[in-house]
């Protein structure tokens, strides 16, 4: 180490400060001047995208400029004054060689992030009533694809460029294969959660505010996290399900829901009638606005799905919105039981028992 390296630090740390001052100024100009040349707000991304290779090759060349004078006056003498062929010899060779490298990592990031955000388009486009939910889930995964590239990509290029100047990165590549299989055996569990949550998410399985049930607990679905499902159940429970643990997933609504209603009625009743009456149930439904919106089909009856000791059991269902067919089942079991009693459709109710009092013994005369 230099006796001086006192000086030479601060000159150097003079010198980047100067450099990022001149980096900022000269950005600030250059995008004024792109902007002016592109002033279409939706072709900004020609002006935004190259900004940070242009801010970051503005600071490298500045820096340069900078620090060689004031490492001179600081008392060092930079490599190129004590043997100019060998620094042009390193400048045309491997400093060639790391510029490349850089160029090319950002080439790859930036199609990686092109490609994937034509990836979220796709996922993001068409109609329907989870277009929002579809959206939010391509976006996610998009975030997570582009850092993703992004980190593998950095990581290879700095290790590239580190091997071209000389640095010995076999130790930090030994280093990191150990500590990489320390992890490995101890976070099994973690990455096997962390693979499940991915493709949970890949394939649309189930989303935030799906009513769902797992591993044979249902509730609401709060988050759905790389590692984590978390449920809140109608008492207000919550669970939290790590998503390599997840056996069992139904999603009680994605894209529509049915209401399954069964209604049991005497063996003397018309089951046309009965049929009758509850389709005119469901139309008044159909006729209400507020719940006309949730609906989207009409009540579907199968007819007669049971025979019971007491009654006859008939069975229907109808189509609505995700999440609302409880709602619209609950007012429609009750329209039916208006109209049964108003034409006297007559349901099995709870048997009648009757206890006879028996009689007081006469008195002794």
């Amino acid at each position: 180490m230099p006796s001086n390296w006192p000086e030479l630090s601060l000159a150097l740390a003079l010198a980047l400060v100067a450099a990022y001052a001149v980096t900022a100024f000269l950005t600030r100009r250059i995008e004024r001047w792109l902007r002016a040349l592109v002033p279409d707000s939706r072709e900004r991304m020609l002006v935004d995208n190259p900004l940070p290779v242009i801010r970051g090759l503005l600071f490298f060349i500045t820096a340069a400029i900078v620090a060689i004078p004031a490492l001179r006056l600081a008392g060092y003498r930079p490599l190129y004054t004590r043997n100019p062929e060998a620094f042009t010899e390193w400048l045309l060779g491997t400093g060639v060689q790391i510029v490349f490298i850089a160029i090319a990592a950002y080439i790859i990031i930036r199609i990686g992030s092109t490609a994937t955000r034509q990836l979220v388009r796709e996922m993001s486009t068409g109609t329907g009533l989870d277009v929002i939910e579809r959206t939010k889930r391509a976006q996610t995964i998009g975030k997570l694809l582009q850092n993703t590239l992004a980190t593998v990509v950095l990581l290879i290029a700095a290790l590239t460029a580190l091997r071209q100047l000389g640095v010995d990165i076999t130790p930090a590549l030994t280093g990191a294969g150990i500590a990489g299989l320390a992890v490995g055996f101890g976070a099994q569990t973690l990455v096997r959660d962390v693979i499940s949550g991915f493709f949970l998410i890949l394939e649309d399985q189930v989303r935030v505010g799906d009513v769902a049930v797992v591993n044979g607990t249902g509730g609401l679905v709060e988050r759905v996290n790389l590692r984590t499902i978390v449920l809140r159940d109608e008492e207000g429970t919550v669970h939290v399900f790590p998503n390599g643990e997840v056996k069992t997933l139904a999603n009680k609504s994605k894209d529509f829901a049915y209401y399954v209603i069964t209604i049991g009625v005497l063996y003397d009743e018309d089951p046309d009638r009965v049929a009758e009456a509850m389709k005119a149930a469901a139309d008044s439904l159909l006729n209400d606005p507020e719940f006309r919106i949730h609906i989207l089909e009409p009540l579907e009856i199968y007819g007669i799905d049971a025979f019971e000791p007491t009654q006859l059991v008939l069975k229907a269902r109808i189509k609505t919105v995700p999440l609302k067919q409880w709602t619209v089942g609950r007012e429609l079991r009750k329209r039916i039981a208006k109209i049964f009693r108003e034409r006297e459709i007559r349901m099995p109710g709870l048997p009648v028992i009757h206890v006879a009092t028996p009689a007081a013994p006469p008195k002794p005369q």
